[in-house]
């Protein structure tokens, strides 16, 4: 079996400091002109972006894809709805678990995956403060660990 080739566009870190993350997927992406362009030049946030399963179908709102600078009439809006590619199966458990367990779907990374641009989602909860101060003060710990016996 040939090595895959991943290139990781993005990460979205701020979703594993807000949430505990629970089960990933992984999405292709419905994209229109030149986004796959401004993908590839890293020109994309997901900061604030979120997943929405909607009629039996999956959709990523707030991802922002700034603008190809060479594609004027072409570009399509930043910030507009995409949808995801997934199996019914999972789109179907996915909706199951927001619905009984009230997960979020939260999406951590866009790469490139042979070719394609890929979008790693995750069924995940949300973390209160204390869960947040807690998992800052073990990263702490580790580090410092690590430096003690790195020399």
């Amino acid at each position: 079996m040939k090595d895959e080739d991943l290139k990781v566009v993005a990460n979205n870190k701020k979703a594993r400091h807000d949430y505990f993350i629970e089960k990933i997927y992984e999405a292709g992406l419905v994209l229109k002109g030149t986004e796959v362009k401004s993908i590839r030049q890293g020109r994309v946030n997901l900061k604030e972006s979120y997943v929405i399963v909607k009629d039996g179908e999956i959709f990523v709102f707030g991802m922002h894809v700034s603008p190809y600078k060479e594609g004027n009439i072409f570009n399509e809006d930043p910030l507009r709805t995409r949808k995801l590619l997934l199996n019914k199966s999972e789109i179907r458990r996915i909706s199951q678990e927001v619905k009984l367990a009230g997960a979020t779907v939260v999406p951590l990374r866009l790469y490139f995956k042979n070719g394609r641009a890929k979008l790693e989602i995750a069924l995940a909860k949300g973390k209160k403060l204390y869960d947040k101060r807690e998992s800052q003060r073990e990263k702490d710990i580790k580090r410092s660990i690590d430096r003690k016996y790195k020399i």
